[in-house]
């Protein structure tokens, strides 16, 4: 966080639009951190009150916004410094949310008057293919820079962080399961922590004649396989299961024949993204690039780990007298 740091961002309204997610309430936290006044628009702004207590009075707002309203864009972003597009899924009228609906998002921000609009896009966004997450995240920065032409575009690799639904769900399953499949175990990751992502966003937001025009990955200091980072979190947990690292052939046929149903672990499109991998293709400027140093995975993960482990945080069972 930028705490103690630095104020650069003092005053000024931004706007972050899907702001109640797990990035979003990082984010949210690094711009009160550095002055900022922080409106939060979702279509569930509830979920983010966390955040109230975290500024000064009047320094942060929830707006009730749907991007595939653009009325409802219109009236949030009134008056508005910046804006920050968080808005994103991995199913649905994706075309809707990250196509056209981007498209909105900047349109807006550029007629409110905004100086500065970030957009989240991600890792692995490409025009030509057949994912159409990957489709829709390219088809959508080309929107941003169409309406916002001194935008900034991240492309964040997986984010992780305490709280995140990514370490936990490993977290909890190793807790629970002496066996664990491992899907895509020689897929190649970078994951980045979110509030070092977060600081990166903030940077591009206080300094839009720097960063305005450019797309930056925003990756971890280390690449590790999906095999690796499960033998790392049993590690962290103090746990044994038995880690399954099935063929690729196997994996696709899995979530082929699965991947419909509700709660599936793994549709086919999420297979072929994973096989593909979450890495920086070192094409683009880094986090560095944002004057971001990034923070490795095991910085954290046996802190944050210590809640799965057989004794939870007592660590060990005491002994009898």
């Amino acid at each position: 966080m930028a705490s103690g740091r630095t104020r650069d961002l003092e005053g000024r309204l931004v706007a972050l639009v899907g702001g109640s997610g797990f990035f979003g309430t990082h984010l949210a936290q690094e711009l009160l951190s550095r002055g900022a006044r922080v409106r939060v628009c979702s279509r569930h702004p509830e979920r983010a009150y966390r955040l109230k207590p975290l500024g000064s009075l009047g320094q942060t707002q929830f707006v009730a916004v749907d991007v595939l309203k653009p009325q409802t864009l219109a009236k949030a972003l009134i008056g508005v410094d910046a804006v920050v597009n968080l808005v994103g899924a991995f199913a649905g009228d994706l075309d809707s949310l990250q196509g056209k609906g981007v498209a909105r998002v900047a349109e807006a921000a550029a007629a409110a008057g905004a100086s500065a609009f970030v957009h989240v896009s991600a890792l692995g966004a490409d025009a030509g293919s057949d994912v159409p997450y990957a489709r829709t995240k390219a088809e959508g920065e080309a929107a941003v820079f169409g309406a916002f032409p001194n935008a900034t575009v991240v492309r964040p690799s997986i984010l992780f962080g305490e709280d995140d639904n990514f370490l936990n769900m490993f977290g909890n399953l190793m807790a629970r399961l002496p066996v664990l499949p491992v899907f895509g175990p020689a897929a190649r990751l970078q994951p980045v922590f979110v509030d070092d992502a977060a600081e990166a966003v903030g940077n591009a937001l206080a300094d839009p004649q720097a960063h305005g025009g450019k797309t930056y990955e925003l990756a971890g200091p280390e690449v590790i396989t999906m095999g690796e980072l499960n033998r790392r979190i049993a590690k962290a947990t103090g746990r044994t299961p038995v880690l399954a690292e099935l063929p690729d052939g196997v994996s696709a046929a899995f979530a082929a024949l699965t991947g419909w149903l509700p709660g599936a672990p793994m549709s086919t499109a999420q297979w072929k993204l994973l096989k593909a991998g979450n890495f920086a293709t070192g094409t683009l400027p880094g986090i560095e690039g944002l004057g971001v140093t990034p923070r490795p995975l095991g910085l954290f993960l046996d802190r944050w780990m210590t809640r799965y482990r057989k004794f939870g945080r007592f660590g060990v069972r005491a002994k009898s007298a």
